[in-house]
């Protein structure tokens, strides 16, 4: 599952966004906006898929999105959760166009700002300007 989440990412930075971006296994410690959705798989298994973000990426998004160069945390938050919408969404199509474990989504939740704390079992990084975002995803 995460393999699809991460081609919808990389999907993301260069359709949405335009950015060039790197993807590696290791994540900087540092703050992050994270927001988090559920999922079920068609065969009935359920995970909990967390993104990320740094300041200075979502910020960026917001700027390409809404025009918006210097936004407050409630919109920092909003775009968080678009773009986690986003993403999944985009996951969710990738995986009904392959017919490769097919799942729904839940609606996004806004968790915390805070270093990413949280268990997972797979992780990935995208590096995107000077910015990051963080894909995990937990089997619940």
């Amino acid at each position: 599952m995460l393999p699809t989440i991460l081609q919808a990412a990389e999907n993301f930075c260069i359709y949405q966004i335009a950015l060039p971006h790197t993807t590696d296994l290791n994540s900087e410690k540092k703050r992050t906006l994270i927001a988090y959705l559920d999922i079920e798989t068609q065969d009935g298994y359920k995970h909990r898929a967390y993104l990320a973000c740094d300041k200075t990426l979502i910020q960026y998004v917001a700027e390409i999105f809404l025009g918006e160069e210097n936004s407050d945390e409630e919109t920092l938050t909003d775009m968080l959760l678009e773009t986690t919408n986003m993403i999944i969404g985009s996951a969710k199509v990738i995986a009904e166009e392959s017919n490769i474990n097919m799942f729904s989504i839940s609606t996004p939740h806004f968790l915390r700002e805070d270093y990413f704390t949280m268990p997972f079992d797979k992780t990935h990084t995208i590096q995107i300007a000077n910015g990051e975002m963080m894909i995990a995803i937990k089997a619940l």
